[in-house]
């Protein structure tokens, strides 16, 4: 299904520097924030991912972020939320239908935004979504560790998707295994989907080692792979 509407905008908060974001979809439709992973202003590594997520009848947000910044992203992360909040607010759909979803290192920072709304001005997404990620670790966007953030929850929060690629080399797919473990101990709900792809095809992507990034997938595997992820992504957006 072709995208009709591809636009980029530039977002600055006060005292910070400017945010470009990759807006895609129609505008007024249930919205989904994707983050990308550590590389720094990589927006275009998930493009192909948001424009096949889009192709659902969804609003896309991409935003760069820097995770070489002094604070390792986390400004930026937390004003691409408001914004992608104040957006979705606007329409039919509203803010409380934002669902929040990452790759790699962006996906402890979209999980943490369901375990610490106390950090996100009290806000939760509708549903996270964590793509090929690591939960043990500190999240970028709230600098705490979802593991242990789990573990000091109140109770059960917003549904949780978990996607990892099986022959993920980078992040192997036991981090989710274990994550999905953990969140069912407290009666979360959450499912995992082990798709047979690596870290980059999950994403519709292939790392390019001559460039030093990701680029479009051409091979079916991650083809497939990546539409499946698109697919839950919206999924778990429509439910």
């Amino acid at each position: 299904m072709p995208i009709s509407t591809v636009r980029t905008v530039t977002h600055q908060e006060a005292g910070q520097t400017p945010q470009l974001f990759d807006v895609y979809g129609p505008e007024d439709a249930p919205a989904v924030l994707l983050w990308h992973g550590i590389g720094p202003a990589t927006r275009f590594e998930v493009a192909t991912l948001a424009a096949e997520t889009a192709s659902h009848g969804l609003t896309v947000f991409v935003p760069d972020w820097r995770s070489d910044a002094p604070d390792g992203g986390r400004a930026q992360l937390a004003a691409s939320l408001r914004y992608a909040r104040e957006r979705a607010a606007g329409t039919d759909a509203g803010a409380g239908r934002l669902v929040v979803a990452g790759w790699s290192a962006g996906a402890g920072s979209a999980i943490s935004t369901a375990l610490r709304p106390d950090l996100m001005d009290g806000f939760a997404p509708k549903a996270v979504v964590g793509i090929a990620g690591r939960y043990e670790r500190p999240a970028f966007s709230t600098g705490s560790v979802p593991l242990a953030d789990l573990a000091a929850a109140a109770g059960p929060g917003v549904p949780v998707t978990l996607i990892h690629g099986t022959a993920d080399t980078v992040v192997e797919c036991h981090y989710s295994r274990d994550f999905r473990v953990e969140l069912e101990k407290r009666q979360w709900q959450v499912s995992l989907h082990e798709l047979d792809t690596d870290h980059a095809g999950i994403i519709m992507s292939g790392y390019d080692p001559a460039l030093g990034h990701c680029v479009p997938a051409t091979g079916s595997d991650a083809l497939r792979a990546g539409r499946e992820t698109a697919r839950l992504i919206a999924a778990a957006a429509l439910a």
